[in-house]
């Protein structure tokens, strides 16, 4: 008789694994929980519509700082980059020479002055002759004349003066508006020729302008928006979901670039902060009007695939149903769904690439969804 020989002990666990594993798929499947998965409902409310463009920020007033005088750069009353109001003194050049020339100017008008009371008293003295039969009538056409001579010489001494004294207001570089100045192109000691040195710059900072280039294609929206009313304009730099600053449309140019298509607009934004510099990149987002009862859902629920966008819903029985959804703007980490879904559905927001169509799975709504 064939003796048998008992089976290893672990030879036996494998063999009674691999059996369980083969022999009963369907039940492990049966037993496994349904997945937890976070959704948000299907949320209604009225949405901004706007329109968003590439822009650039310029200043409504910028002047180069020049002297209408020539002479040497005495003073620097304020440091590069400061910021100074309409009035501020910014340069003072030397005021000895155009100080000594009004005093001359008002010295010349007194004595022309002088010169002037006695050509008065000249021909009033004349006058009185002539009548009475002392004088000819030559001299007092003489006297009459210097008179008038005297007059107008002293007329062209008070202008002389008013040249002088502005001369001398020349001296002192004020800031026309109120502003930021740039660093400065001169120092103390340095000769300021009238002929176009250039001292600074100044430009204003609020509000400013902020200058973008719609399309053609938009101008039906945006025309249509400002007859409403006032066309609102938000400004958002770099990756800036909320805007900082606003402002409204105030020019929108008269032509189209025929090469581009688009035309130039212009948005004035307030800027108290003076954050905004000329020359900076930014976004311009206008509200030309607003969608009412629109739907939402978040835009981590979107799924990409060839036939285009599309979420999954938790539908009856918790089974996963996948929609093909039409999309409109977006509102922050919210999407506009024109087609697809319908008011508090709940649409799963994570674990998407863990789940399939009619999975069973344990929905779990966000706090404060």
């Amino acid at each position: 008789m064939r003796k048998i020989t008992p089976m290893k002990p672990i030879a036996t666990l494998r063999a009674a694994a691999l059996l369980l594993l083969i022999g009963l798929p369907g039940e492990a499947a049966a037993q496994m929980p349904p997945m937890p998965v976070p959704v948000t409902p299907v949320a209604k409310q009225n949405v901004p519509l706007t329109l968003s463009y590439p822009g650039t920020v310029e200043a409504i007033r910028s002047v180069a700082l020049q002297t209408k005088i020539t002479g040497y750069l005495a003073e620097r009353t304020v440091e590069d980059g400061a910021d100074v109001n309409k009035g501020d003194p910014l340069y003072r050049i030397d005021p000895r020479d155009y100080a000594a020339a009004l005093a001359q100017a008002r010295a010349q008008a007194q004595r022309d002055a002088a010169a002037l009371d006695y050509s008065r008293v000249t021909q009033q003295r004349s006058a009185t002759l002539t009548r009475e039969g002392w004088a000819t009538k030559d001299n007092a056409d003489q006297t009459a004349s210097s008179l008038k001579q005297a007059q107008a010489t002293l007329a062209a001494d008070q202008a002389a003066i008013q040249v002088a004294e502005n001369n001398l207001a020349y001296t002192e570089i004020r800031a026309p508006f109120a502003g930021r100045i740039g660093r400065s192109l001169a120092q103390e000691g340095a000769l300021i020729s009238a002929a176009g040195s250039q001292l600074n710059t100044l430009v204003q900072l609020d509000p400013i302008y902020a200058t973008f280039n719609p399309p053609e294609t938009d101008l039906v929206r945006i025309e249509k928006a400002r007859a409403e009313g006032v066309l609102f304009a938000d400004l958002l730099i770099g990756k800036e979901t909320e805007p900082r600053f606003s402002g409204s449309i105030t020019f929108l140019d008269n032509v189209v670039d025929r090469a581009t298509g688009t035309i130039v607009a212009r948005a004035t934004i307030k800027n108290p902060e003076k954050s905004l510099l000329p020359g900076q990149y930014v976004r311009v987002r206008l509200h030309v009007g607003d969608q009412p009862d629109a739907l939402l859902v978040p835009q981590a629920a979107l799924l990409s695939s060839q036939l285009g966008k599309s979420v999954f819903v938790v539908g009856a029985g918790n089974k996963v149903e996948p929609r093909i959804v039409t999309l409109g703007p977006t509102v922050g980490a919210l999407v506009v769904v024109e087609k697809g879904v319908a008011e508090g559905e709940s649409v799963i927001t994570g674990n998407l690439q863990k789940i399939g169509p009619g999975m069973t799975v344990q929905p779990q709504a966000k706090a404060g969804s």
